[in-house]
C-alpha cells in the first residue's frame, strides 16, 4: 500500500480551495465568501493575485490552510484537463471531491500519526486496515468518494482514533 503525498501543490491545482471553501470575513479574512464561488482574488489561470501580500490584504486565513495534496489530485488524477470555469456542473462537481478527498487525506495523516504510537496488535491492525481503505489501489473516483462521505468509514475512523487513549493514559500513568 502507497500513501498519496499530502503535500499541497498549488503548481499543480486549479485553485479548489480558492472556490470551494467558504469563508467569513472576520481578522482572517477581509470578506465574506460562499462555498462555491471563486475568491476576488483568483486569476483566470486560478492563480492567487495578491501570494505575497496576502496578509496586508486581509487575507491571512489562507496562509494557515493545507489542502493536504487534494486540490493537485483532484485536478491531475480525478478531473484531468478540465476547464471549469464556465461550467458550473463541473465546478460543482470538482469542489465537492476536493473536499471529500480532503477529508480522505486528513484521516491518512491523523492514522499514519497514530501508528507512532503504542498501539495494540489489535489497534495496529485496525489502522492498518482503515489506511488500506483510504488509499484503494485503483486510486478514488468521483462516485468512490460520495460513497465515503456518505458511508461509515469517517466515522469508523474518528472512533479508532480515540481507541489508543486508555492505553496510552495507562503507559503515561505507569512511567
Amino acid at each position: 500500500m502507497s500513501l498519496p503525498d499530502l503535500g499541497a501543490d498549488c503548481r499543480r491545482c486549479a485553485g479548489l480551495c480558492c472556490f470551494a471553501l467558504a469563508f467569513d470575513r472576520s481578522e482572517l479574512f477581509a470578506y465574506d465568501k460562499p462555498a462555491g464561488s471563486s475568491c476576488r482574488h483568483l486569476s483566470a489561470d486560478n492563480r492567487c493575485t495578491i501570494h505575497a501580500r496576502r496578509v496586508a490584504q486581509g487575507m491571512a486565513g489562507c496562509i494557515g490552510y493545507d489542502c493536504l495534496g487534494a486540490g493537485q489530485r483532484v485536478t491531475t488524477e480525478l478531473f484531468p484537463g478540465v476547464e471549469s470555469r464556465g461550467a458550473p456542473e463541473i465546478a460543482r462537481r470538482m469542489a465537492d471531491a476536493f473536499r471529500q478527498l480532503r477529508e480522505v487525506h486528513r484521516l491518512i495523516e491523523l492514522l499514519s500519526a497514530a501508528q507512532a504510537l503504542d498501539l495494540s496488535p489489535r489497534q495496529c491492525s485496525a489502522c492498518g486496515g482503515f489506511l488500506a481503505e483510504l488509499t484503494p489501489a485503483d486510486g478514488w473516483s468521483e462516485a468512490g468518494l460520495q460513497d465515503f462521505a456518505a458511508g461509515p468509514l469517517p466515522d469508523e475512523v474518528a472512533r479508532f482514533l480515540t481507541s489508543p487513549r486508555p492505553r496510552i493514559a495507562r503507559r503515561a500513568a505507569s512511567a
